[in-house]
Order: structure tokens, then C-alpha cells, then sequence
């Protein structure tokens, strides 16, 4: 069997975590995310300047819930508002460990964002982390006075286990409609089909950042049941009607037919899709920008690509607003 295609960035980074000394195993959840936050400046970009960077406190199903809002523009004219999830394997990351990217998200698609802090796992296993992205994306489709703007519409966005849970609300509020629509869901590597073993997962079990050694723990942590269709989407007895949805994957990552399954059977259900892949790039690209800088036109190329489908879909919630 052929090697598979490794960019020269990915090898040197991978090279190099492979030459640092390895941590214990398994990790304690508090080790593991103070090591992950530190390596936010070493790995990634600089978030840059933004007009709007607000905390915000949004009431949950088990408490507050932080949120930070992010825009370029300091006011806007009613319009959508982007909710973002981060990733982590619903036990690791942070609204600060993901700031870059959503900083870049905001300026790219000139949008507010709401970059939600879910509840993590062990010691919120599964739903909270969805019945918080649920609230979440409830609470912002309302127009709350503390964003400062009118929301018109929302769309969802998420990389990895954030990813899942785009997917997830987005099938939670197509079932019981918030205030606004849900116009789009951007999936960055997403994990969509937690209960089946993909042959990605066996082709890039170890060598690639993300393991399956590593999947098994955080599985483990979140304790989820994995053929419920809030944790694995794809078993979902329909997902007609879900909003048109952008889908990314990378090419080197263990869940990468995840979330090529889950583009496929967007697409057998009606659902319009853009489907992209990082060919050569590995899972988590996205807060590694500055270490494997060819993942920045990755970014590039899916935002553009959201940015069109966002245009779209917003023009057609206005003319179908407008012939009711």
C-alpha cells in the first residue's frame, strides 16, 4: 500500500512533536488543557484586531454559560450572526485557545461571531456539551440586547468535536425552530459517526497528531451513548431539511471519513454541500497555522467558500420572507 501524500510543513511538524518528549498516559483533563492552551502563541497565529472583542454571559441549562463576541465592525444593520464551537474532543480548548481563528472568521466573512465555552467533559459528560450549544444557539437567534445588533438569521460553526456539535444543534433546532433560522453550518473535521470505524481511523491510527490511543480517551470522557443521534449525527432517521452546509476534512486525520459520510449523506438528503479536503494536512490544522503555514490557504479556500454559501442563503431567507 502507498504512502499517503504528507505536505513538507505537516512531516517537519509532525517530526518535531515526535522528537519532544511524550507526555503520561492518560492524561489528567486538567494537565492536558493547561498544556493545550500553552501551545496556543508557539503553534498558532496572532488573532489580530478586531473593533468588537465582549465577553458574554448566556443563560444555560445548568448555569452560565461564557461566550465572547467577536466583530470587525463596531455597529451593523440587522443581519446574521455566526455561533462558533470549539474543538477539543469535548474535553480540552477554550474560547482562547480558538481566538485567532475566529478573529479571522469575523474579519473574512464580516460577521459577528459568538465563540461559545461549553461545558467540558469528565465533569460534564454527555449532552451537556450539545444542550449547551443548543441554549446557546437559542439564545442568540432571540437577538439578546447584549450582542448590540438585530439578528436576522444564524449559522453554526465548529472544528472537531465542535464540529459535531454544529451538527447536532443544527438538527436540534430544524425539530424545534428558535427565533430565527439557521441559514448554514460550517463542519471542520467533524466527528459525525462516533460508533462506526471508519477505515481513516485504522489508516491513520498513530503518526498524525490526533490517534486513535487519544480518540479512545476522550470517548472515554465524554461517556456518550455513540448510537444516539445527539452524539453521532449520522444516524439520525432523516436529515432532510437541514441548512446547506460546508464540510472539511483533512486528509491525513483519523475521522476523515466521518466527515466525508456525513457529507454524502447530506447530499442523498437534499441538503446542498460544499465539501472540501485538506489534502496532505492533518486534524486540528486549523490552530496550527503557524506551524504548518500551508494550512492557512486551507482556511483560506473554506472561508471563501462558507462566505458564498452564507450570501446565498441569506438572500434566499429574505425573498422567502418576503413572498410570505
Amino acid at each position: 500500500m502507498a504512502s499517503p501524500f504528507v505536505r513538507p510543513d505537516v512531516r517537519a511538524f509532525l517530526d518535531m512533536l515526535a522528537a519532544m518528549p511524550q507526555p503520561e498516559w492518560p492524561p489528567q483533563p486538567a494537565v492536558y488543557r493547561a498544556q493545550y492552551a500553552a501551545m496556543k502563541d508557539l503553534v498558532d497565529l496572532p488573532a489580530g484586531d478586531l473593533a468588537v472583542v465582549r465577553d458574554l454571559a448566556i443563560p444555560g441549562p445548568a448555569g452560565t454559560i461564557p461566550a465572547r463576541l467577536f466583530d470587525a465592525r463596531e455597529r451593523r444593520e440587522p443581519g446574521p450572526v455566526l455561533i462558533y464551537f470549539h474543538g477539543g474532543g469535548f474535553v480540552i480548548g477554550n474560547v482562547d485557545t480558538h481566538a485567532s481563528i475566529v478573529a479571522e472568521m469575523a474579519r473574512t466573512l464580516d460577521l459577528p461571531i459568538v465563540s461559545v465555552d461549553y461545558r467540558l467533559a469528565p465533569e460534564h459528560p454527555w449532552p451537556a456539551a450539545s444542550d449547551d450549544a443548543e441554549a446557546a444557539a437559542r439564545w442568540v437567534a432571540s437577538g439578546p440586547a447584549e450582542l448590540g445588533r438585530a439578528v436576522t438569521s444564524i449559522a453554526l460553526a465548529g472544528d472537531s468535536a465542535g464540529g459535531q456539535m454544529s451538527a447536532v444543534a443544527a438538527i436540534d433546532l430544524r425539530d424545534k425552530p428558535a427565533a430565527v433560522p439557521v441559514i448554514a453550518q460550517l463542519l471542520i473535521y467533524p466527528a459525525t459517526d462516533l460508533g462506526t470505524d471508519h477505515a481513516s481511523l485504522e489508516a491513520f491510527a498513530e503518526g498524525y497528531l490526533l490517534t486513535k490511543r487519544g480518540m479512545d480517551w476522550f470517548s472515554e470522557c465524554y461517556a456518550a451513548d455513540v448510537a444516539h443521534p445527539r452524539c453521532s449525527p449520522m444516524v439520525n432517521e432523516s436529515l432532510a431539511g437541514l441548512p446547506p452546509a460546508v464540510i472539511v476534512t483533512a486528509g491525513l486525520d483519523p475521522i476523515r471519513d466521518q466527515g466525508r459520510a456525513y457529507a454524502g449523506a447530506l447530499i442523498g438528503a437534499g441538503v446542498p454541500v460544499v465539501y472540501r479536503e485538506a489534502a496532505g494536512n492533518i486534524h486540528g490544522f486549523l490552530t496550527l497555522r503557524k506551524a504548518i503555514p500551508s494550512a492557512q490557504g486551507d482556511v483560506a479556500g473554506m472561508l471563501a467558500a462558507f462566505k458564498d454559501v452564507l450570501v446565498e442563503a441569506e438572500a434566499n431567507r429574505v425573498m422567502v420572507q418576503a413572498a410570505a
